[in-house]
């Protein structure tokens, strides 16, 4: 394994694991409607939350709402000074159904600030994107309430670290992507590049994980600058390699927020010789299962929609028994998006492709005691917790509305399979 240069080879001796070493790796999606909020637990004990999007109804117990906080609270340990806590919170990109709920449940702010009778989760790390600054200071950002407070903590943090005061639980800060203009000059110690891979989490090495970070891209052409600082292009993307049981490449799963269509194809586009910088056993399909994410036409308006092969191709790159997870409300077959139905065909085709399985959160919960979507991790890959996916796919890839391709043929590399 390769690490990130200035970082020492991380390993069992080297690295002091916290009191949760051998523990189980899980990866726990929760049911939060067209939203994300994902917990990956490492075998080393440490936990990284991606996005969060809790409810105001969650947090009514008078409302027929998934109490995701609460899920989210019994997973988590306390720290010496009895705080709940995340080793690290990766924030996708700023928008409403990807950091709700982040003032009311997580606390902001100088950690020594933390008071037991809010008793909020302190946040060790945060992960973020420098687009998060200058989409707040861009007119018209339309950040929500709780995007400007990411903001102002994720402010405050790198303010401390330039200080030299940032490397305390609850103050530290990774900027994910270097930022254009040298804006991120000078953060080089707690900076990881596009295409970097690193495994340091809450200022300590983790040697039960490694992430590579595929996105935000960076600008290329006037058509890209013009439109870099939308929100769906600022997305974080990220594909770790997760270890269980002594397989340091148990499980590789593949997140990218609500990256859209020509990012996909980017992706693809660099990677398509290097597939193994994509390739996933879990991937959460983007923007909520959306058709904006494999297609630059409309669902909803178009004769007939075409899927962009390279946006798929990037989107596909399954190893064997792959899962596709749609952080999403139920899939109606209707002109709705997200989430949409021609999206769920492409991902269902796909995870035929590879005798995997698409999967739903908010179609296979149990609305009478939900949890969230649970996978574990051992030696032998992700393997689902609890109940199996109860409608089965509906059918070939469908490139149009009126008809699919069911012969497109399998590509094959090393044994692995991709469609």
């Amino acid at each position: 394994m390769t690490f990130v240069e200035g970082w020492q080879v991380a390993t069992p001796q080297s690295v002091p694991y916290v009191s949760r070493l051998n523990m189980s790796a899980q990866i726990s999606f929760f049911p939060v409607d067209n939203g994300d909020m994902t917990l990956i637990e490492f075998e080393s004990g440490n936990r990284l939350l991606i996005d969060v999007n809790i409810r105001a109804d969650a947090d009514d117990p008078d409302e027929d709402v998934p109490d995701v906080a609460t899920m989210l609270r019994e997973r988590l340990d306390t720290d010496d000074k009895g705080r709940l806590y995340v080793d690290a919170f990766l924030l996708s990109h700023p928008d409403e159904d990807h950091c709700r709920g982040l003032e009311t449940h997580f606390h902001l702010g100088d950690p020594d600030d933390w008071k037991k009778s809010d008793d909020k989760i302190l946040i060790r790390e945060m992960w973020s994107s420098p687009i998060v600054f200058r989409r707040k200071d861009r007119a018209g950002s339309g950040l929500c309430k709780d995007a400007e407070a990411w903001w102002a903590e994720a402010r405050r943090r790198v303010k401390k670290h330039k200080n030299g005061a940032g490397d305390n639980d609850g103050d530290r800060i990774l900027i994910l992507g270097e930022d254009v203009d040298g804006k991120t000059d000078g953060l080089e110690e707690i900076l990881i590049s596009v295409d970097e891979e690193f495994n340091n989490i809450s200022g300590e090495l983790d040697s039960s994980m490694m992430a590579r970070l595929l996105g935000p891209l960076p600008k290329q052409d006037s058509e890209y600058d013009e439109k870099a600082l939308e929100k769906n292009r600022s997305s974080v993307i990220v594909r770790f390699q997760i270890e269980a049981d002594a397989n340091e490449d148990a499980c590789r799963y593949l997140t990218g927020g609500d990256a859209e269509v020509a990012i996909w194809e980017r992706i693809w586009d660099k990677h398509q010789e290097q597939v193994g910088w994509i390739d996933y056993d879990i991937l959460q399909t983007p923007h909520h299962c959306s058709w904006h994410c494999l297609s630059h036409d409309s669902w909803s308006e178009a004769d007939n929609p075409a899927v962009s092969d390279d946006a798929r191709s990037a989107l596909s790159q399954t190893r064997d028994g792959a899962y596709l997870v749609a952080s999403s409300k139920p899939i109606k077959d209707d002109d709705s998006d997200p989430p949409c139905i021609g999206a769920k065909r492409e991902y269902e085709s796909i995870a035929s492709d590879a005798d995997g399985e698409f999967i739903c959160v908010m179609e296979e919960i149990d609305k009478d005691d939900p949890e969230p979507i649970v996978f574990e991790i051992d030696e032998n890959g992700p393997d689902r917790a609890g109940p199996t996916n109860k409608s089965g796919p509906i059918g070939p890839s469908n490139f149009t509305k009126s008809g699919g391709d069911p012969d497109k043929p399998v590509q094959r590399d090393k044994g692995r399979r991709y469609a």
